[in-house]
């Protein structure tokens, strides 16, 4: 099992509703093929630094999980299939990024 960390934009077109559906549907594809979750975070709408798809924003999601690495393929293949994602980007992390990823966690918990 490795570790991973998957950024995806959403278009800014979207409900709330229709973000939260999103967002639960590749967790539970993810929990589904044995990932499990180590964090969520929703960045919320941010400007893009150029247009994509003729946006300016989009909202940004945060994944962070351990699974094997066959089902990378299957998740980006998901994303490729569906509209709402704008754009996606998916990182193995190895041991000193872990570390950096636990202590922004705990920074974020003590800011909340």
């Amino acid at each position: 099992m490795n570790h991973y960390e998957t950024v995806f934009i959403l278009n800014p077109v979207l409900s709330e509703t229709q973000i939260k559906e999103t967002v639960e549907k590749y967790e539970d594809f993810l929990v589904s093929r044995g990932a499990k979750m180590v964090s969520k975070e929703d960045w919320g709408l941010k400007k893009l630094a150029y247009p994509i798809q003729n946006k300016k924003s989009g909202f940004y999601h945060l994944f962070e999980f351990t699974v094997d690495g066959k089902v990378i393929n299957e998740l980006e293949v998901e994303f490729r299939r569906d509209e709402r994602f704008m754009r996606y980007l998916t990182v193995k992390l190895d041991k000193h990024a872990i570390s950096w990823a636990e202590r922004r966690r705990t920074k974020l918990k003590q800011k909340a």
